[in-house]
């Protein structure tokens, strides 16, 4: 089923799991990785077509999904005459795709590469959002930028609160108790934070012709 343009329907998949990361997947018996995606059949709307796909290349359910967003509009790729059917060259272009962005509800163990006879990927693994499109087929890698720009903003936030006011307590009872007294009480400081026993305390100037200095590190 393709357009007058001649971009067949397609819709891509980004999945979360709680910690924001991806679900990469490797295609089968390539060294590519990519997100699933399929084709939206003829009386399909997009969202079916992504819960059929989500099904079929990873094995899930609606139950173990929540939908965060999707792209406002189609985004296009086109596909190199060489990757493209003798019989469809002339009046094939390429995909036009709807990206849902997806919150994993369900258990890493509820995923299957192998729900049916025809597997997409043959190994998958969680990677941070901003995935590396170098190893993303050259044709696909500007709509791949498009789509992770366009729904990054709907991110679910991570709410670090909890942990914060843990660690809170957690430093005073270090202040109260040194390491080397007994007493020790281990701790989880905040994402990006250290922990300085004696804030007070003199720190040595930095050595401008050392590598290890952060201002006079490569950029």
């Amino acid at each position: 089923m393709l357009d007058r343009d001649g971009f067949r329907p397609n819709v891509g998949i980004i999945l979360l799991n709680q910690k924001n990361q991806v679900f990469w997947g490797k295609r089968i018996r390539t060294h590519s990785w990519q997100f699933p995606q399929g084709g939206i059949d003829r009386g399909e709307s997009p969202e079916q077509a992504m819960f059929r796909e989500l099904h079929e290349e990873v094995g899930l359910h609606p139950e173990h999904v929540r939908i965060v967003a999707r792209t406002r509009d189609w985004l296009r790729y086109e596909v190199p005459d060489r990757f493209i059917r003798r019989d469809a060259r002339g009046h094939y272009k390429g995909q036009k795709q709807i990206w849902y962005l997806l919150q994993l509800t369900g258990h890493d163990w509820d995923l299957n590469l192998r729900a049916t006879d025809h597997p997409e990927f043959d190994a998958w693994r969680w990677h941070d959002y901003w995935v590396p499109l170098d190893v993303v087929v050259e044709f696909k890698r500007g709509v791949y930028e498009m789509a992770l720009t366009e729904l990054a903003r709907y991110l679910p936030r991570q709410d670090f609160r909890n942990r914060f006011l843990r660690s809170n307590v957690r430093a005073r009872e270090f202040e109260r108790h040194p390491p080397g007294t007994g007493h020790e009480t281990n701790f989880e400081l905040p994402p990006g934070a250290s922990f300085d026993p004696n804030p007070n305390a003199p720190h040595p100037v930095p050595d401008p012709s050392s590598t290890n200095d952060p201002l006079h590190a490569s950029r």
